[in-house]
C-alpha cells in the first residue's frame, strides 16, 4: 500500500506553476467581471475553506452538499473540501425543493452550502432531516460561508487520504427510477484526470474557456482538473454566451462544451477561422453530437471537434484521437476507449459481440466508480460476475476499436418482437432537407406492443411535411422501423446538460394509439 497522500487535491496542487502571483483565472462575466484570480489565491482561499470544514468537528467521511450559482469561489469550495478530507455532492441548480429535499434525506449531508436567495426554504429541508450546518455563497463573493472563512488561517495541511477513499457523490440525473448517487474516489477522478492530459496532448501555456457548469462531470470534473493538472490559467463564464466565447478564441487554446453550446456558436456571424485560428482544441459530450454540428464546425472554423463518451460514474472512458498520429477524428462515433480503460460489448445473454454488431456497452478501469451511494443490491446488479460496469448504453466497436453509440437500452423500442434502435432512426431522418434534428421514441401500442414515433425540429425557415417524409422512410429503411407517426414540433425539452429528455416525450404520446 503507498504511503503517500493520495488526496486528489495534493496532485492539483502540485501542479500549480512556481509563478503563484501568475493569473489562474480571469472572471470573464458576471458581478466580478474582470477580476483575477493568483494562484497564490486559490492556495489560501482553499486553505481558509478547508480550516472552517475543520473547524466544525465533522465526523469522518461528511458529505458536504452544494446548490449555488457557479463561480470561482464555488470552485474553491470543491478543491477545499477535498483538501479537507471530506466528501463533496455537487446539486444541479435547476432541482427544486421536492428534490433536494430526496438528495438531503438521502446523503445525509452534515454541511448544506446553497444560494443566499434560497437560504429559507433549503435551510428548512436541511436541519430537519439533521444537517447540521447550512452557510450561503452567492456570485458577488457574499453570504456566510466567506464570512467566516475569513477569519480562518491561510495554512492548512491536506487531510490524508487513500486513493480508494471517497472524494465526490454525483447523484445520476434519474430519468427514469429514484436518482441514484455514484460514488467516486480520489484515485477515480485523478487516474481519469492524469490520462486526459497526456491523451488531450495538454501543452505548457494552454489556456482553457471555461464555460460549462460545475455541478456535472464535464465542467466540474473534465474541464477543472483539465486546467488545473495542467497549471494552466481558466477565462470563467458563469454562465455561456456565444458572442462572448468567440470573442475571448483569441486569448485561449481549449474550449469543452455540449452540443447545444457549438450549435449556438455556429449561429454567431463572428464565428470565423480567423476568430479560432488561436484554439487548439475544442471537445464535445454530455450528449449526442448531430452530423451536421460536426461537418458546419469545420467549415466555418477549420477545426475539427473532438467527441468522446463518459459518465457519472466513470468520469470519460473513450475519446476520438487529439493527436494526427493516434489517429482520425471520425463523426458519429466516440472513439477508442482511452489507454488503461476496458470496453466490450455483449449480447442480451451476455455473449461477446462480434465486431461491427450492436449490443450492449459494458466498462471497466481505474475510473470506474465503486458503486451507488446505500444502493448494495443496485450496485451489484449493474455490475457483472467478472467485474465490469453495464453503462447501459447501447452501441457497437469497430475492428479497429472505435465505439459508436446507438442509445440507452432503455431507450431500445421493441415493436411487433423487432428490435428498433433510436439512433439508427434519427440518423436517417436527420440527413433528410430542412431536419435540424430528430427524437425517436417507443410509445404502447396494441398490436405490436410498442409503435415508433419521431418527433422532429425543423431547420430556420424550413417547412417539413410530416407524411411526406414518413413516405421518404419507407424507401430508405425497414418497414418495422418506419415511425407510425411523425410530429414536426418547434423544439424537443431539455435537460440541464442538453441531453434530450425522452422520457418526457414518451410521457406526452403515450396514449398516442389508445393502448
Amino acid at each position: 500500500m503507498s504511503t503517500t497522500n493520495q488526496n486528489l487535491f495534493v496532485a492539483l496542487r502540485a501542479a500549480f506553476p512556481a509563478d503563484l502571483d501568475a493569473v489562474a483565472i480571469e472572471n470573464a462575466d458576471g458581478p466580478g467581471a474582470g477580476s483575477l484570480y493568483t494562484w497564490r489565491d486559490l492556495e489560501r482561499g482553499t486553505a481558509m475553506l478547508a480550516n472552517l470544514l475543520a473547524s466544525l468537528g465533522l465526523p469522518e467521511g461528511s458529505r458536504v452538499a452544494v446548490q449555488t450559482e457557479k463561480s470561482v469561489e464555488a470552485l474553491m469550495l470543491y478543491l477545499a473540501v477535498l483538501r479537507a478530507g471530506y466528501v463533496f455532492l455537487p446539486l444541479n441548480t435547476a432541482y427544486q425543493a421536492a428534490e433536494i429535499q430526496y438528495f438531503i434525506g438521502n446523503a445525509e449531508p452534515a454541511v448544506v452550502v446553497c444560494a443566499p436567495k434560497n437560504f429559507a426554504w433549503v435551510s428548512r429541508i436541511a436541519f430537519s432531516a439533521g444537517t447540521g450546518h447550512v452557510f450561503t455563497l452567492g456570485e458577488a463573493r457574499d453570504g456566510s460561508l466567506l464570512e467566516r472563512a475569513a477569519a480562518c488561517s491561510d495554512q492548512h495541511a491536506p487531510a490524508v487520504r487513500a486513493a480508494d477513499d471517497l472524494a465526490a457523490i454525483l447523484y445520476t440525473s434519474g430519468t427514469t427510477g429514484r436518482s441514484k448517487g455514484a460514488m467516486l474516489s480520489h484515485g477515480n477522478l485523478l487516474s481519469n484526470a492524469q490520462t486526459l492530459k497526456a491523451y488531450w496532448d495538454w501543452q505548457p501555456g494552454d489556456v482553457l474557456i471555461h464555460a460549462l457548469p460545475i455541478f456535472h462531470v464535464h465542467g466540474l470534473f473534465v474541464a477543472s482538473h483539465g486546467a488545473l493538472l495542467n497549471g494552466s490559467k481558466m477565462i470563467w463564464f458563469g454562465r455561456f454566451d456565444p458572442k462572448a466565447t468567440i470573442d475571448r478564441m483569441r486569448e485561449a487554446t481549449v474550449f469543452m462544451g455540449v452540443p447545444t453550446l457549438y450549435v449556438r456558436m455556429l449561429a454567431e456571424p463572428t464565428l470565423t477561422r480567423q476568430a479560432a485560428s488561436h484554439m487548439r482544441l475544442f471537445v464535445s459530450g454530455s450528449a449526442p453530437l448531430l452530423v451536421e454540428t460536426f461537418d458546419s464546425w469545420i467549415a466555418r472554423t477549420g477545426h475539427t471537434l473532438l467527441e468522446r463518451y463518459g459518465m457519472s460514474e466513470t468520469v470519460m472512458l473513450t475519446s476520438n484521437p487529439c493527436r494526427a498520429q493516434d489517429g482520425a477524428r471520425r463523426r458519429g462515433t466516440v472513439g477508442p476507449a482511452l489507454p488503461g480503460v476496458g470496453v466490450r460489448v455483449r449480447d442480451d445473454h451476455g455473449a461477446p459481440c462480434p465486431a461491427g454488431e450492436i449490443g450492449h456497452i459494458q466498462v471497466k478501469g481505474p475510473n470506474v466508480f465503486c458503486g451507488y451511494w446505500r444502493m448494495p443490491e443496485k450496485t451489484k446488479e449493474e455490475f457483472t460476475d467478472d467485474g465490469w460496469f453495464k453503462t447501459g448504453d447501447v452501441g457497437k466497436i469497430e475492428a479497429d476499436g472505435y465505439v459508436t453509440i446507438v442509445g440507452r437500452s432503455k431507450d431500445l423500442i421493441i415493436s411487433g418482437g423487432y428490435n428498433v434502435y433510436p439512433a439508427e432512426i434519427e440518423g436517417v431522418i436527420n440527413d433528410l432537407p430542412g431536419v435540424a434534428e430528430s427524437a425517436v421514441i417507443g410509445v404502447p401500442h396494441p398490436d405490436f406492443g410498442e409503435a415508433v414515433v419521431a418527433v422532429v425540429v425543423a431547420q430556420p425557415g424550413a417547412t417539413l411535411d410530416a407524411a411526406a417524409m414518413v413516405a421518404h422512410l419507407k424507401g430508405q429503411i425497414a418497414n418495422f422501423k418506419v415511425p407510425k407517426h411523425l410530429f414536426v414540433v418547434a423544439d424537443l425539452p431539455r435537460n440541464a446538460m442538453g441531453k434530450v429528455q425522452k422520457n418526457l416525450l414518451r410521457e406526452q404520446h403515450k396514449a398516442l394509439f389508445g393502448a
